[in-house]
């Protein structure tokens, strides 16, 4: 059998810099110079200067990108990107939909190799992050002691929104840098403190924050195990110890997606999302007042990205994603661990707690019918007793876990 021949490349991805045509390799000068058609922002366009061509802006809704270039299918299309098209940038948008059989990337230096060398910072000792068109709250995630931060904005505003996270969170003294127009001959360089930051900045701009913790600094590690108090709660939460070994069953995962059935607060969700990068999350929940306090959770500890969805299992389940985890925290029975098991990825983890002897039986139950791992977990915390001390045990909790294979 013959295989099929591999399409030519017909579209060229090119990361281009404030220094215009003139930073460009001359090949991919060329390439921008004989295309047909040019598809980019304005100020893409303005950078690309008078070149004989087709140009098409970006589309709106943004989403409608890929089918307005699969039109141009024949031509010598070129798109136009910032810097590095490849990291935090159209390309990988691109990349997903068309075989990469048919593109050409042109890397530019990145807004990130860029500040870093302004910084004098080694680029692999520091978190690079993009808020640009996203939540500004998914950064919060990432405010650590001694961490240096790269990120993207997404306007003049950012750099202030930034600054009030950090000193919210008692990382007021972190030297914070914005870095604008880099490589172009408008580039310039705004310094300050985060607990007084009150500069005005071009809306095209790249933030370097050296997060400085004070000796009172809300810790709050990407580990699960969250201090309880973190969280806005009725009290029907998973609590710290139990949801530390929760996740380590859950096992987080870049990019993965995890189902929290009886989500409450959202303290599962949040602590799954802030463990691996780009993990995501969907929360079941059908109280109002529960979901209301897991989504201001997730503003406040940097998954701003949670999705809550109104309603019980197993009814509540269809047409979502089909998830790499799930969670099973509240309302468990035999249909509800049927529908949640059937639409598990392979290789997904699904953990499930019981408290009342009635769910501990429906637990024993799965359990001799589907294998996995049961314990049981008990928790006492040092409490007062008159004038002395003495364990205040928590209800004891019986865990299943099982590995779809």
């Amino acid at each position: 059998m013959n295989a099929v021949a591999a399409q030519e490349p017909w579209l060229h991805v090119v990361g281009i810099g404030e220094d215009g045509m003139d930073g460009l390799l001359p090949a991919t000068r060329a390439v921008v110079e004989a295309a047909e058609v040019i598809v980019g922002g304005d100020r893409h366009h303005e950078l690309a200067g008078a070149v004989g061509a087709e140009r098409v802006a970006w589309p709106s809704p943004f989403d409608a990108l890929i089918d307005r270039l699969k039109s141009f299918k024949g031509r010598r299309v070129v798109v136009l990107a910032t810097g590095d098209p490849l990291w935090f940038s159209v390309g990988a948008r691109i990349g997903r939909a068309i075989p990469a059989s048919e593109i050409v990337y042109h890397p530019q230096l990145s807004a990130f190799q860029l500040a870093s060398a302004r910084m004098g910072w080694s680029l692999a000792d520091v978190e690079t992050l993009t808020v640009h068109g996203r939540p500004v709250e998914q950064m919060i995630a990432f405010i650590q002691p001694q961490a240096r931060l790269l990120i993207l904005t997404t306007g003049s505003e950012t750099p202030g929104q930034i600054a009030r996270f950090l000193t919210e969170r008692g990382f007021g003294k972190s030297p914070m840098t914005v870095l604008a127009n880099m490589g172009g001959e408008a580039e310039a360089r705004f310094d300050g403190i985060a607990e007084s930051w009150d500069h005005e900045v071009p809306a095209f701009n790249t933030l370097a924050v050296d997060c400085v913790a004070a000796p009172d600094a809300a810790l709050l590690p990407r580990v699960p195990g969250l201090d309880d108090a973190l969280f806005v709660s009725d009290g029907t939460m998973t609590k710290r110890e139990l949801r530390a070994a929760t996740l380590a069953k859950l096992m987080p995962m870049r990019g993965a997606l995890l189902w929290d059935i009886g989500a409450g607060s959202g303290s599962v969700a949040i602590e799954w999302m802030r463990a691996a990068r780009y993990a995501n999350a969907i929360g079941i929940e059908p109280r109002a007042d529960r979901r209301a306090m897991a989504a201001q959770n997730a503003l406040a500890l940097g998954t701003p990205r949670l999705r809550l969805v109104e309603g019980e299992a197993p009814g509540a389940l269809d047409g979502l994603p089909a998830p790499d985890a799930i969670f099973i925290g509240g309302g468990l029975s035999a249909e509800v661990f049927e529908a949640a098991w059937s639409a598990l990825r392979p290789l997904g983890r699904l953990v499930a707690n019981a408290v009342t002897l009635e769910s501990e039986a429906a637990l024993i139950a799965l359990h001799a019918e589907h294998g996995g791992e049961l314990v049981r977990i008990s928790v006492a915390r040092a409490a007062p007793v008159g004038r002395l001390t003495g364990w205040r045990p928590a209800m004891p909790v019986m865990q299943w876990s099982l590995i779809k294979r």
